[in-house]
C-alpha cells in the first residue's frame, strides 16, 4: 500500500462563538458522535466519554457537549476564552488526530435508560398526541437546525393544559438569551401554527 494511501486524512478545526458567553463551539471535519450528548458532571463523563473525560482534567471546562461533529464546550466563569481557547482546540486537534475514542459503546442505551428512569419520555395525554406530534415536528424542522448552529440542542419534554415544557441543552443550557429565543422565537411561532399552544418553559438540560 502506498505512502499516500495510508497517510490519516488531518484533522480540521474551528471555533465558532455561540450567543452563550461561557460556551465555545469547536467543529471539526470528522464524525464525532451521530446523535447528542451532554456531559454536566466529570463522573457521568468519565464512565462513557474518554474524550469528555479528557476534557474536564482541564480546570477550566465546566461541562462538555458533544454532537455530530462538534464539541461544545462551557468554561469556569472565572476564566477568559482568550487565555484558554487555543489550548483546548490544539488538544482536541490532537486527540482526533491519534484516533482515540470519543464515545464508548451502549452509551445511546444508558440515555435511554437514565431518561425513562427520571420520566423524562415524552409526558402527554392521548387526547394530545396530535398535538404533540405536530409540536415535536415543527421543533424538529424550525427550531433544532438554528440550535444546532449555536452549538446547542432542544428537545421536547412535556405538553399539558396549551404548556410546552422543553429541555434545552449545550450551550443553550444557562445561556442569558435562552429565555429571549424561547419567548420571542420557539414560543411566538408555536403560537401562530398551534393556536392551542399557550406557553413555552424550559428545562435545563
Amino acid at each position: 500500500m502506498s505512502e499516500v494511501a495510508t497517510k490519516k486524512r488531518p484533522v480540521l478545526l474551528y471555533t465558532e462563538q455561540t450567543p452563550n458567553p461561557e460556551s465555545l463551539k469547536f467543529v471539526t471535519n470528522r464524525m464525532l458522535y451521530n446523535g447528542t450528548a451532554e456531559f454536566k458532571e466529570e463522573d457521568f463523563a468519565r464512565e462513557w466519554s474518554p474524550l469528555a473525560a479528557a476534557l474536564y482534567d482541564f480546570p477550566y471546562v465546566k461541562k462538555v457537549y458533544i454532537a455530530n461533529n462538534y464539541v461544545t464546550l462551557t468554561k469556569e466563569f472565572n476564566y477568559s476564552w482568550d487565555d484558554i481557547m487555543l489550548k483546548l482546540k490544539e488538544y482536541i486537534k490532537e486527540y482526533l488526530q491519534e484516533d482515540k475514542t470519543i464515545m464508548k459503546e451502549g452509551f445511546a442505551d444508558e440515555v435511554a435508560r437514565l431518561e425513562a428512569e427520571r420520566g423524562d419520555t415524552y409526558e402527554y395525554s392521548e387526547d394530545d398526541a396530535e398535538a404533540v406530534k405536530q409540536i415535536k415536528e415543527l421543533i424538529d424542522t424550525y427550531v433544532k437546525p438554528a440550535v444546532e448552529m449555536d452549538g446547542g440542542n432542544i428537545e421536547f419534554k412535556s405538553y399539558h393544559e396549551g404548556v410546552v415544557t422543553v429541555i434545552m441543552q449545550g450551550s443553550c443550557s444557562g445561556c442569558p438569551s435562552s429565555t429571549v429565543t424561547l419567548k420571542s422565537g420557539i414560543e411566538q411561532m408555536l403560537k401562530r401554527m398551534m393556536p392551542q399552544v399557550k406557553e413555552v418553559v424550559q428545562e435545563m438540560g
